[in-house]
């Protein structure tokens, strides 16, 4: 029964990498592996009630990021609603290419952190659109905005959903994983934006007459900072009360609830519909969350079986080096999704063996979100900024692959160096 579960889930993992190809949404792909694993694994176990324990225990730990999830996501939809990014994207606005591309990836990186790198993508390519008229100039931007996105939010615990898990599973602790990869995280940013600082040419290209810009919604600037306060504080609440960073989102996200309510009292009720958390849960993505329960079911499914340890005694005996086994796993996110990925290999490799903070993790929060950056559909950022802007495959790997493979090459670099 074991070698049937781990097919299913073998070919369940190649339906979620080929989703575009088959065309079979990947979530639906998640959730039938995730249960059906559980399902043969009940089936072939001599002790059902141990197997509902060991169930219990996963979805205990899965729940906590799910809810964490959809909090944060409640959060920036409900910033969004009130047009708070505006408050930043506003304030850019530059005619030199090469000025306007460091702006961006500045600003992109910082916003990953803060909120996350598929938001942060989805928000900075809607300006760009308006800054960049030129399409060939524009691609090079929203493939650099890739870039940053993932590079920003690797280095902090809220801002890539791998690094998220990492954190709440207990792998890496806040404070630490930002002071030890902030630096790489630049690096692995700065260095594509260098090589285009000597080989970028073109011009932004003339831009179209536009009405004057409609004025932002009451309360946006307050929206904007309660929201990245919220989202801020989720780490000092976790340090302070030692419980899960669930719970503190929950707080940030009931407390931007209450003032969403009492910030407009007399606007119309069908008006004020659109500013409030309510509507704004209608918006979060609920597909992404259901295939993250889905994939992390089926992972669960196999630690519970003690294959991940086996493979990874495997993979050490083969290998030798968990620093190259790690990068590795940074080069195949970018062909296949990095949640599975690091969720596997959370599983792999025990706390007790690897302590919090130990080089293992901290390298896997690096190398699980920038690796992503090597092809367009590495990344759900990426996957978003293809959609928006029709970038093709092939184009994005000719022009783009090389420089987040140096970026991605010199900031792993960086971090053993001081790693030591």
């Amino acid at each position: 029964m074991e070698t049937v579960i781990i097919l299913i889930f073998v070919i369940g993992y190649l339906g979620i990498a080929l989703e575009h190809p088959i065309k079979v949404n990947k979530t639906a792909t998640a959730l039938v592996t995730g249960v059906l694993c559980w399902t043969l694994y009940a089936l072939g176990g001599t002790d059902i009630h141990v197997i509902g324990h060991q169930l219990q225990e996963h979805l205990s730990e899965i729940s906590a990021i799910l809810f964490f999830l959809m909090g944060a996501m409640t959060i920036v939809e409900l910033v969004d609603a009130y047009q708070g990014f505006r408050v930043i994207t506003d304030r850019i606005n530059t005619q030199n290419p090469k000025t306007l591309l460091w702006l961006i990836c500045s600003v992109t990186f910082v916003l990953s952190a803060i909120l996350d790198n598929l938001t942060t993508s989805i928000v900075m390519v809607s300006l760009v659109r308006k800054l960049v008229p030129d399409k060939s100039m524009r691609l090079f931007f929203c493939g650099m905005i890739v870039i940053a996105a993932n590079a920003g939010g690797a280095w902090s615990p809220i801002g890539d959903v791998t690094t998220t898990m990492l954190w709440i599973g207990g792998q890496i602790t806040a404070g630490n994983i930002i002071q030890s990869l902030l630096l790489p995280s630049i690096v692995c940013m700065v260095v594509p934006l260098l090589v285009l600082q000597f080989t970028l040419t073109g011009t932004l290209g003339e831009r179209t007459a536009t009405p004057t810009t409609s004025a932002r919604p009451r309360g946006s600037t307050t929206m904007l900072i309660l929201g990245v306060a919220g989202l801020i504080s989720v780490p000092v609440f976790k340090t302070v009360t030692h419980l899960p960073p669930y719970l503190g989102m929950l707080l940030a996200l009931g407390v931007l609830w209450v003032v969403s309510e009492l910030i407009n009292p007399d606007m119309d009720e069908s008006e004020k519909k659109q500013f409030t958390a309510a509507h704004a849960l209608t918006r979060i993505d609920v597909p992404s969350m259901l295939f993250f329960l889905g994939i992390l079911l089926a992972v669960g499914a196999l630690q519970s079986m003690n294959v991940l340890s086996a493979f990874a005694g495997w993979l050490d005996t083969s290998l030798g080096d968990t620093r190259l086994i790690v990068s590795l796993i940074g080069v195949i996110s970018a062909i296949v999704d990095n949640v599975p990925l690091v969720a596997a290999s959370m599983g792999m490799y025990s706390l007790d063996t690897y302590p919090p903070d130990h080089l293992i993790w901290e390298y896997l929060a690096y190398c699980a979100g920038t690796g992503g950056s090597l092809l367009i559909i590495g990344s759900a950022a990426g996957v978003a900024v293809m959609g928006m802007e029709k970038i093709e495959f092939i184009w994005y790997l000719k022009r783009l692959s090389l420089l987040a493979l140096l970026g991605y090459a010199a900031g792993a670099i960086t971090y053993l160096l001081l790693a030591g």
